[in-house]
C-alpha cells in the first residue's frame, strides 16, 4: 500500500465503529487527522487516543454546522487531501408501516444528506491537494435486498452509491477521485446493541466465510482507496461482504 505519510484526512462519523477504526488507521500511517462528530464525550477521546488528530465537533445534518466545522479545520491547515463521509447508521430495524416519516428524514438525513453537505463544504480545500480522495461509506443493504435493517437506511445507502458516481464523474477533471466501499456485517457497538447471541450467531452463520468483520478490516480499504496506488481508480463502490453478495 502507498504511504500516506503526511497526509490530511477528515473522517466524518469517527467517534465509534468503522469510523474510530479508521481514524486510528490513518494516524498509524503519520497522517494528520481530524474527527468530525457529533459525540463530545467519545470524539475527544479518539483524538487524545491518536497523535496528530483533532476533534471538531459539527451535527452532519445542519449546512450551518458542517460550514463551522469545516472553518474551524481550514483554521488549523491550509488543504484536505481525503475526506471519509462515514457517519450514517440506523437505530432499529423495522419495516414500511412501522417507519414513521420522522424516522425516515431522521436517518436518510444522517446517511445521505451528510455526505451531500460535507462533500460541498469540503471542496475548496480539497481541491488544494495534489490528489483529492474521497470515501463514502455505503452498505450491502444498499446493493441488494434481504437483509434485516430499515426502510430509510436501504435508501439512504443505495443513494450513497449513486451518489458516489456522480460526484466520481463530475471531480475527475480536477483530480479528485471518489469511491465507495460496502461493507457487510461489521462487529461494532451498534450491531452489538441491535441484536442478540442467537442473532448474531445466525448472521454469521449466514455469511459464506464463517464470521462478522471487524471495523479495523473496514478500515484497511479506506486506507487504500485513500493512497496513492489507488489513484487511477474512482466511482467504484467496493463490496466488503465476506461473500454474501457477489456481483
Amino acid at each position: 500500500m502507498s504511504a500516506i505519510l503526511d497526509r490530511v484526512v477528515v473522517v466524518t462519523g469517527g467517534a465509534m465503529g468503522i469510523g474510530e477504526a479508521t481514524v486510528t488507521a490513518f494516524a498509524r500511517q503519520g497522517a494528520r487527522v481530524f474527527v468530525v462528530d457529533i459525540d463530545d464525550e467519545l470524539g475527544p477521546a479518539v483524538a487524545k487516543a491518536n497523535p496528530g488528530t483533532t476533534f471538531v465537533h459539527c451535527d452532519l445534518t445542519s449546512e450551518k454546522s458542517v460550514a463551522a466545522a469545516m472553518t474551524a479545520i481550514e483554521n488549523e491547515i491550509d488543504h484536505v487531501d481525503v475526506l471519509v463521509n462515514n457517519a450514517g447508521g440506523f437505530g432499529e430495524a423495522i419495516g414500511i408501516e412501522e417507519t414513521t416519516l420522522e424516522e425516515w428524514r431522521r436517518i436518510i438525513d444522517a446517511n445521505l444528506t451528510s455526505v451531500f453537505l460535507m462533500t460541498r463544504a469540503a471542496l475548496p480545500l480539497l481541491r488544494r491537494s495534489e490528489a483529492g480522495r474521497i470515501v463514502n461509506l455505503g452498505s450491502l443493504a444498499g446493493q441488494t435486498a434481504g437483509w434485516q435493517t430499515a426502510p430509510p437506511y436501504v435508501a439512504a445507502k443505495g443513494g450513497v452509491h449513486a451518489l458516489t458516481r456522480a460526484m466520481a464523474s463530475e471531480l475527475a477533471g480536477e483530480g479528485i477521485t471518489v469511491n465507495a466501499v460496502a461493507p457487510s456485517a461489521v462487529l461494532t457497538d451498534r450491531i452489538r446493541r441491535l441484536r442478540d447471541e442467537e442473532a448474531l450467531r445466525a448472521t454469521a452463520a449466514s455469511i459464506p466465510l464463517g464470521r462478522y468483520q471487524q471495523p479495523e478490516e473496514v478500515a484497511e480499504w479506506i486506507v487504500f482507496l485513500a493512497s496513492t496506488g489507488a489513484g487511477f481508480m474512482t466511482g467504484q463502490t467496493l463490496s466488503i461482504n465476506g461473500g454474501r453478495f457477489m456481483a
